[in-house]
């Protein structure tokens, strides 16, 4: 059985572009598609960044600070001065 609704094909996607064309103007679609391309350039760094923060290994504890208990909660600008 055929889905009711699929994919466009050939003159659909004409159509679909001529709306675009009249909702937008021909002068507004380049800037829109400048526009699309840097946030799908931004979205692959941010996805491919969290896949390369994974820890590999082993983590090391953290070096104890003179003057502060571990688990203390400290204000920097405090314990700076």
């Amino acid at each position: 059985m055929l889905p009711l609704i699929g994919m466009p094909q050939g003159a659909e996607w004409l159509i679909i572009l001529a709306i675009f064309v009249l909702v937008f103007g021909a002068a507004k679609l380049p800037e829109l598609a400048r526009g699309t391309g840097q946030a799908l350039r931004i979205f692959k760094a941010e996805t491919k960044g969290l896949t390369d923060d994974e820890p590999k290994g082993e983590l090391k504890a953290a070096e104890p600070v003179d003057g502060v208990a571990e688990g203390e909660i400290v204000d920097e600008r405090e314990h700076n001065a």
